[in-house]
């Protein structure tokens, strides 16, 4: 299957990528006040293949060579379930060498796992490792990886997000909607990469095919008040899990278990109900990267917070043209903190607004 993509991204080339998305009701990001999806238009358009004539579409493309049978095949799955399977997508060196550069940076400070979450000798998950670790980046912006995103979605996808770990997460089933939300909705993928070959025991990914195709739950649908949402998990444990338990269980939606090989990639639909397993053996492992990606020209936000995603606030000034010393002296209170100044703007200060230099 890589292969098959590495050749259509060859003979295409980057120029002849889908157009970014066009929302049918233009909105200015700056002119929402509160980013929650109550707040903006009810209005398309749809992903391509979360329309009803989905299926028609894919037979048309077929026939007039604008997809190949591989494709379609995916494009066909996509629609069904609300999510794909590549096998060996990512080959062994690769793996190899991205965890290895990950280590490193554990090893020398770059990346420090949250230390509440060290157990068994395993570190806890890490958000937005690729701002650190320059082969996790690389693995982000893969670009037949790129390739798949852009044709489930019809429009030009942009890497965003990734979340690193050595154990399963023990999530429980939940949507990436409520946390990675889009205007005009729907417009998010993420993948799975198997960097082991993944144990029953060890907490595999668990996901409802099908889940994709029921409403959207954010949080007006579960009652979350904003003032709840911008408080902390508290009321995302006690109101959105429980909806998501009971959507599952009145839907009739049957688990599948992502007990992958090295390699294997699963990509899900922004819609997807999905979590982590119990770890029925905490001696194993479940190395895995996700990485997610949006479709450019939609806006992205955190509905659960009613806060609108970096993306929009602020350019990011990369790494290298970033002056630590000036950032710790704008910011006392991270200097206090004694954190990397660098992570704390990439998690923090460009949200937050924090100033760059002393004098602005």
């Amino acid at each position: 299957m890589r292969a098959i993509l590495n050749r259509l991204w060859s003979r295409t080339g980057r120029d002849d990528r889908p157009k970014p998305i066009e929302p049918e009701v233009p909105v200015n990001a700056a002119s929402i006040g509160v980013a929650r999806a109550e707040n903006f238009p009810a209005a398309g358009p749809l992903p391509w293949l979360d329309r009803p004539d989905a299926p028609e579409r894919i037979a048309a493309r077929l026939a007039d060579g604008s997809l190949t049978e591989e494709q379609a095949a995916l494009c066909r799955k996509w629609h069904d379930d609300g999510y794909i399977v590549l096998k060996r997508f990512f080959p062994a060196e690769r793996l190899a060498s991205v965890w290895s550069a990950y280590e490193a940076a554990i090893a020398d400070g770059r990346v420090v796992p949250p230390p509440e979450e060290y157990e068994e000798g395993m570190p806890g998950r890490v958000l937005n490792p690729h701002f650190r670790v320059d082969p996790v980046r690389e693995m982000l912006a893969d670009p037949a990886m790129v390739a798949i995103t852009d044709l489930l979605f019809g429009v030009r996808t942009l890497p965003f997000q990734t979340i690193i770990g050595h154990k399963g997460s023990e999530q429980k089933p939940h949507s990436d909607s409520i946390h990675m939300t889009t205007y005009p909705q729907g417009y998010l993928a993420a993948n799975w990469i198997a960097f082991e070959d993944i144990h029953a025991d060890s907490g595999p990914l668990v996901y409802y095919p099908g889940s994709h195709r029921l409403p959207y739950a954010y949080s007006r649908e579960v009652g979350i008040a904003l003032e709840e949402g911008r408080a902390g998990y508290d009321a995302y444990h006690a109101k959105y899990e429980p909806f998501i338990e009971a959507a599952i269980r009145d839907n009739g939606l049957q688990p599948a278990y992502f007990e992958a090989e090295a390699g294997d990639v699963l990509v899900w639909h922004a819609n997807l109900l999905h979590g982590g397993s119990p770890r029925r053996d905490r001696r194993w492992s479940r190395k895995a990267l996700v990485c997610h990606y949006f479709a450019e020209g939609c806006i992205c936000y955190h509905d659960y917070s009613g806060n609108l995603s970096h993306l929009h606030l602020s350019k990011q000034v990369p790494r290298e043209e970033f002056d630590a010393a000036a950032y710790l002296t704008a910011n006392p209170d991270v200097a206090a903190a004694g954190v990397d100044a660098y992570r704390h703007y990439v998690s923090h200060g460009v949200a937050e607004g924090r100033r760059l230099r002393p004098d602005g």
